[in-house]
């Protein structure tokens, strides 16, 4: 619910911070002091255009803050963190500002956010009714939600827009799968040309670095063979290899150790590297002699490195990429083979999906005509105590082919107040007090079913009086039992009723005019519903018949 509302520089209102409670919340005051101000305000929050208009004079900007206490709202929580933003203690703020240069921001608990967006979230918890632009009720897809709760049927509902969702979803897969079926019919000759090619060279994973390795062997074999001969000789095999020279160093240390013990470890080393030399020496020996000169394997080598840079030209630029081309022609290749098969049973699940859609929507549609019938009767039979004697309430269902998301039916509300007129749109017929009580009559009847959490009555009261008066203020009160609501009014009938009570009162300081707000009790509240009753606020006869106005409202409710 709305927990507070903080007001700046907007329009002839200073600064005013309004808290609200649960239940009824009347908005009162004299003609002309700003109380639809402090709703137009509101609708700010609410996706209304800002207008550099709207900042008051001698301000920079104007700003509109509200406090939502979300806690339990968990579909809306789940929205507002998907957007990126936090919520901590069950609490969502939504701020907009409004420059008098033009430009206007927005943020949610404290972080910058399209206009948009806070009215998104807005719309989700306030329902404004007496300016058309925010009442949800006026919507289509809203009317149909609505029939639905009052029928039961969100759950039948959600399956026929689940199953619309899948087919649409298969039917796009479908056409991308056909589609792509014809590009790779149109390339199947050049894509076995290509894989032909590549699969016959018989690739491996690095060959080629190997090859390139074994021709750099090939090519240098008679530099490498005496190369290594020499080393062989210079170390072990040859006359005066240096293995030789260091055995007489090592036999002429044995015997200094002899003589002298602390020389034995350097003896050791001459022994462990005359081992070493003989050993290096072999080796080298062993090289020398494997390595052969083979024209025939260079001139292969050669050969395959040629055929790889080719299709590394072609498929490439590395091995690698040839072989991930080879794979991917394989798998488009197998697509193009099972094609047929995958699409027969794309089109058999579609023609299942298809015919369970039109078999849920067409008891759906059954559902919502025996509900539009209950519904009518309901909102006929509770217009006429609202001050709408002879009105007619209907619920077109109107054909929808194909069946959409929202069923085989599309949903609207029509209204005609004056006996002789035929029903029309809601937005078309009903003036705005008009059209504030045949949205009360809906919310009476549907509260339990409605999910936006406070309701907003602008101009609820135009146009009636006395006994009327008394019966709007019945169905507010039990409005207020299930959704917090706040009501704009000049009649004592409803504001006596309220479980809090602000008024509205426009000052004047040094030339400049102000609105402030305060919050009634006792005798204060007691002069206000005086002065709505139309008597001297002072007068004691006055003053009496609010307090009986009042406590028949506390007994009432």
């Amino acid at each position: 619910m709305l927990v507070e509302l903080r007001v700046r520089d907007f329009v002839v209102i200073d600064e005013v911070t309004t808290r609200l409670g649960p239940g009824l919340n009347v908005l009162t005051g004299e003609t002309g002091a700003g109380k639809s101000i402090l709703v137009d305000a509101l609708s700010l929050l609410l996706g209304e255009r800002a207008s550099s208009d709207s900042v008051r004079h001698g301000a920079e900007r104007a700003s509109v803050e509200a406090v939502f206490d979300v806690e339990g709202r968990e579909e809306l929580l789940a929205r507002v963190r998907e957007r990126g933003f936090e919520v901590d203690d069950g609490f969502l703020i939504l701020r907009r500002e409004v420059w008098r240069e033009g430009r206007n921001r927005a943020w949610v608990n404290g972080s910058p956010a399209p206009a948009g967006v806070v009215g998104d979230f807005g719309r989700s918890l306030v329902d404004l009714h007496g300016q058309h632009e925010h009442q949800t009720l006026l919507r289509p897809v809203e009317q149909r939600r609505i029939l639905d709760a009052f029928a039961g049927s969100e759950g039948l509902a959600q399956r026929v827009a689940d199953l619309h969702h899948q087919g649409k979803a298969l039917r796009e897969e479908i056409e991308e799968r056909r589609q792509r079926q014809g590009e790779l019919e149109a390339r199947s000759d050049f894509l076995r040309f290509q894989l032909r090619e590549i699969g016959e060279a018989r690739l491996k994973e690095g060959e080629d670095g190997t090859l390139e390795q074994e021709a750099r062997l090939l090519e240098h074999a008679s530099d490498l063979s005496t190369g290594a001969e020499s080393l062989h000789q210079s170390l072990y095999g040859g006359e005066g290899a240096i293995s030789d020279r260091v055995a007489a160093l090592r036999d002429l240390a044995r015997d200094l150790a002899k003589m002298d013990p602390e020389l034995g470890p350097s003896q050791e080393e001459l022994e462990e590297l005359y081992h070493r030399l003989v050993e290096l020496g072999r080796s080298f020996g062993s090289y020398a002699s494997s390595v052969e000169a083979e024209p025939e394997r260079l001139e292969e080598v050669h050969a395959r490195l040629d055929l790889i840079a080719r299709l590394r030209r072609k498929y490439g630029p590395e091995l690698d990429d040839v072989l991930e081309t080879e794979r991917t022609l394989r798998t488009e290749l197998e697509e193009l083979e099972s094609g047929d098969v995958a699409l027969e049973a794309m089109e058999a699940e579609l023609k299942e999906l298809s015919a369970e859609l039109e078999a849920q929507a067409e008891e759906l549609g059954r559902v919502r005509r025996a509900a539009a019938t209950h519904l009518e009767e309901a909102m006929e039979g509770m217009l006429p105590a609202l001050g709408m004697e002879g009105a007619v309430f209907q619920v077109a269902l109107r054909p929808v082919e194909p069946v959409g998301p929202g069923g085989g039916e599309r949903v609207n509300f029509l209204v005609a107040l004056n006996p002789g007129f035929d029903p029309g749109p809601l937005s078309k017929v009903a003036s705005g007090g008009e059209l504030s009580r045949v949205m009360l009559a809906l919310k009476a009847i549907l509260s339990r079913a409605d999910w936006v959490p406070t309701l907003v009555f602008d101009e609820i009261d135009a146009g009636i009086g006395g006994v009327v008066a008394g019966r709007v203020a019945q169905r507010l009160q039990e409005v207020a039992q299930e959704h917090q609501v706040l009501v704009i009014t000049h009649l004592a009938q409803i504001a006596s009723r309220a479980h809090n009570h602000l008024r509205v009162v426009k000052e004047e300081v040094e030339g400049t005019t102000s609105v402030l707000l305060e919050g009634l009790e006792g005798d204060g509240r007691i002069e206000e519903v005086a002065r709505l009753l139309g008597g001297d606020p002072e007068s004691p006869t006055s003053r009496d018949h609010a307090k009986e106005l009042l406590r028949g409202s506390v007994s009432a409710g």
